[in-house]
């Protein structure tokens, strides 16, 4: 039974993996056709183009399934230890997945949104949306590694200095594009 746990599990990580390099990669897609959005013909429409065929395919053959297939394996994995239940780190992490899977969501109806050219969000917006699965990808990361033994003070004081920490170095990204556009 350990032997194929472990395989369920690799299979598992290497979902969540894929699933994150999807949610990584999406929202920069987003920010490049937004910013495409508002060029002067015909760089806005051959732009808009490859932009949206780029983030149609990395969301629908890569990011959609990840996520379903890490899901399904996770599922699989508390059925055949559901021992882990009863832990409560492992309940933090399943709030934190299902924050996960609302981002996930919301992220699919912007997709949805830009497919149409329906843009509502500034490109600056989905730079910082683009920090939310960072969070919790790390979140995760100590959650599951430290286990109980994390200090929960420390922990949510630590999310929120990663969450600054991304804050600025947006702004000083924005400062370094308002100073040299092309950068």
């Amino acid at each position: 039974m350990v032997d194929y746990y472990n395989y369920i599990k690799s299979l598992h990580l290497i979902f969540v993996i894929t699933w994150f390099a999807g949610l990584f990669y999406i929202p920069r897609l987003f920010v490049y056709q937004i910013e495409a959005f508002y060029k002067p013909s015909p760089e806005k429409e051959i732009l808009g183009k490859q932009l949206k065929l780029m983030a149609k395919r990395l969301w629908f053959i890569i990011t959609w399934p990840s996520a379903i297939l890490a899901v399904i394996f996770a599922i699989w994995l508390l059925i055949l230890a559901p021992a882990f239940l009863q832990q409560s780190w492992m309940h933090v992490k399943l709030l934190f997945v299902f924050l996960l899977i609302l981002y996930h969501l919301k992220t699919h109806q912007i997709f949805k949104q830009l497919q149409v050219d329906n843009v509502k969000y500034t490109s600056r917006f989905m730079r910082i949306w683009n920090e939310g699965a960072t969070i919790i990808l790390f979140s995760v990361v100590f959650l599951v590694i430290l286990k109980n033994s994390i200090n929960w003070i420390f922990g949510v004081i630590g999310i929120f200095l990663l969450a600054i920490l991304l804050m600025l170095g947006i702004k000083l990204y924005k400062r370094i594009q308002d100073k040299n556009p092309e950068a």
